[in-house]
């Protein structure tokens, strides 16, 4: 069996820590160098439910996309949510590794486990990054449908492959326009409509959208915008990451068990459709 330092050594061939952003905190957060490790657990988030899954597994290294701690700490005191996590974790010999905006940015990375999800043919990265001389990683992607699809269409298939959450998915212009282009995010992804509009896709497919910059980005253009749940989008990356760990355990002839957990984490518990609209306000769109 392998020791979590080569673990964590192929990890970081695929999520260099240098590629993430400066404010991220990416890495091994709770591990022994030397200890060996036989099983292995993906997943999004690293909450408590997360971890005791983990142990309930017989995990002995938990890969999680989101920091446990992204803007520091002065304790792990485990009368803290996140302190009792870090005890579970060190109690149970469970190491812990993030690999946030640096899969983000990655080929293939989060963006690309999004677009495999809704079997969309990737072009590029939405945002390339410039020290990439191949032009493959980067911010987001830039997608072509392999057949049209309406607006609508294109929102069913959304809700149906992504895993299932209490928003659903929501969207933003006309449901029977014609899509053909599609730029996806997996996670925040109202930040980056400068780089949409520039891209001259038909529709935009990410998470966190808010109010002003969806009213400000339908009235630059026809653009359809699909909002999902931010957990939901990134949840296809655990999948993509826990194959490409399986490759990488085959080919050093490791035998690792590698899981993606299914525990919804999304923080959303339930969703209350509004009632219909007068007759004066006019049927939603």
């Amino acid at each position: 069996m392998p020791r979590l330092s080569e673990v964590i050594t192929a990890l970081d061939n695929l999520w260099p820590a240098e590629r993430a952003e400066s404010w991220d905190a990416v890495g091994t957060v709770v591990g022994e160098p030397d200890q060996e490790v036989t099983r292995v657990l993906f997943a999004v988030d690293p909450v408590q439910e997360i971890v005791d899954e983990a142990v309930k597994l017989g995990a002995d290294l938990l890969v999680t996309h989101h920091p446990l701690y992204l803007r520091g700490t002065t304790t792990v005191s485990a009368a803290t949510f996140k302190g009792r996590v870090v005890h579970t974790l060190i109690k149970n010999d469970i190491a812990l590794h993030v690999a946030h905006t640096n899969a983000d940015t990655a080929d293939p990375g989060v963006s690309d486990a999004l677009a495999g999800a809704l079997d969309l043919n990737v072009v590029g990265p939405l945002v390339p990054d410039p020290s990439d001389p191949a032009g493959r990683r980067g911010l987001g992607r830039v997608c072509e449908l392999p057949h049209p699809l309406t607006v609508r269409e294109l929102a069913a298939r959304a809700a149906e492959r992504l895993p299932a959450t209490a928003q659903g998915i929501r969207v933003a212009g006309d449901p029977e326009a014609t899509v053909r282009t599609v730029a996806v995010s997996g996670g925040s992804g109202d930040g980056l409509f400068d780089h949409v509009r520039a891209a001259g896709v038909d529709a935009f497919l990410t998470a966190d959208l808010r109010h002003h910059p969806v009213s400000e980005a339908r009235a630059h253009s026809p653009l359809a915008l699909l909002d999902a749940a931010h957990w939901a989008t990134e949840w296809p990356w655990c999948e993509l990451g826990a194959a490409q760990l399986d490759e990488i355990s085959d080919r050093n002839g490791w035998d690792l068990r590698v899981h993606v957990s299914k525990t919804v984490t999304d923080p959303w518990t339930a969703h209350a459709a509004s009632a219909p609209t007068s007759s004066a306000m006019g049927a939603p769109n």
